[in-house]
């Protein structure tokens, strides 16, 4: 991997110290410049021409020169990756669960064009499925009537129209504070929800409330002008009234700051007015609770699917080759083989699911570790052993239910 990023760093300077655009426009230039001298002077069209000859030419040899490196750059890093990901088979597909639930796929590719804000890619999707869906019951419409494709587009494999306007919603708000710095669209959503964001625990009508301060503070210009700062006073009177009572101490430290505007960087306060990741730090913030109100993940299924798959590639690679090799193949259906690790963010819940029973652990049915290291729930646990010494029903290890300890999770 350390080979793909140095040539992947040596293309990326490459082509940020380029001159061949510059070539490019140098040229473009020489040219517009012969234009305008031939056509006020015709009678020097010759002389104009011959001038323009050479460095036309030398141009042109520059920019030839310039995508010879850049090619070359190109070739080494596809190399670096051809060596890096050999041409190997893929693993079997023969027992992939999702297979026959084209549904569910449909509906998380729909789902993240959604969370992505591709809306215009999304709906000609949506719309190949509602084409493509046969009609199942007796109607007096065609498959691909009007009527059809609206019927199919409530239903539960693709979102519905309101999941579609609501995205929409919270793209045109992010837009407004990422292009134009603008809170207010952001305060208003969270200002119309506050009653759930406050069952919820969140922060984020206080959040926008004191960025949209900062912003009054600084002013559009960033400059030492004193009526910013009296912006951010009325602001702050205006909006801060009913957060007093759980952020009183945070609206003080905002509203203690104006002491120090003379020499804010130097003082206490310079990391909540001088924070660069601020507006991304909002952004995220809102995101996750926007979505959080419609039942949703912050980041998008499929998304965390494909690299939670990417991450396990190639450990079931490097399984499949040993299996092949032993003739062995998979014993347990839907699940894999062997465990695989992934980064603590893709850890989202904290319970165990017995592989007997297929039920989750509860309180009066906690998971059992039997000597062997392998978990079971209490119940198979008693349901299996009747008692005595048994064998596990994962490896060939025998035990005493009494050996078995609680596992804590």
């Amino acid at each position: 991997m350390d080979l793909v990023q140095k040539e992947n760093d040596r293309l990326h300077k490459r082509l940020k110290a380029s001159a061949g655009i510059n070539s490019v426009q140098a040229t473009i230039d020489l040219l517009q410049s012969a234009r305008d001298a031939i056509a006020s002077d015709p009678n020097q069209a010759a002389i104009t021409l011959a001038k323009l000859q050479n460095p036309v030419k030398a141009s042109f040899n520059s920019i030839n020169d310039t995508l010879k490196e850049t090619h070359s750059g190109l070739n080494k890093y596809n190399k670096s990756l051809d060596k890096l990901f050999k041409d190997r088979p893929l693993p079997s597909t023969e027992d992939d669960a999702l297979s026959q639930q084209e549904q569910l796929i449909n509906r998380a590719i729909s789902m993240h064009l959604l969370r992505e804000g591709q809306f215009s890619v999304a709906a000609s999707f949506i719309s190949e499925i509602a084409e493509q869906k046969p009609v199942v019951h007796a109607t007096n419409f065609s498959p691909r009537s009007p009527e059809h494709a609206a019927s199919l587009l409530d239903l539960d494999e693709v979102p519905s129209n309101e999941i579609r306007k609501q995205f929409a919603a919270m793209y045109y708000v992010l837009h407004e504070m990422k292009e134009n710095n603008n809170l207010r669209p952001a305060i208003q959503w969270s200002q119309e929800n506050r009653e759930a964001l406050e069952a919820r625990g969140s922060n984020l009508e206080f959040e926008l409330c004191r960025l949209q301060f900062v912003w009054l503070f600084h002013g559009e210009t960033h400059n030492s002008d004193i009526r910013n700062w009296q912006s951010a006073l009325n602001y702050s009177r205006q909006s801060f009234q009913h957060l007093v009572p759980r952020y009183l101490r945070e609206i003080q430290q905002l509203t203690g700051a104006m002491a120090f505007c003379a020499n804010l960087k130097g003082s206490p306060y310079n990391h909540i007015f001088n924070n660069p990741s601020a507006w991304d730090d909002v952004a995220q913030s809102f995101t996750r609770e926007f979505c959080s109100l419609l039942g949703l993940s912050a980041d998008s299924p499929l998304y965390i699917a494909a690299t939670a798959g990417a991450i396990a590639l190639p450990t079931l690679l490097k399984l499949q080759t040993i299996m092949k090799a032993k003739h062995t193949e998979w014993t347990s259906e839907n699940e894999l083989p062997v465990e695989i690790s992934l980064p603590p963010s893709y850890l989202f819940h904290s319970i165990f699911v017995c592989p007997v029973s297929k039920e989750q652990a509860t309180d009066d049915n906690p998971p059992m570790m039997m000597p062997c290291g392998h978990v079971i729930a209490e119940e198979s646990l008693r349901r299996i052993s009747k008692g005595n010494r048994f064998k596990c029903p994962y490896c060939p290890s025998e035990s005493h239910p009494k050996d078995a300890r609680k596992v804590f999770l």
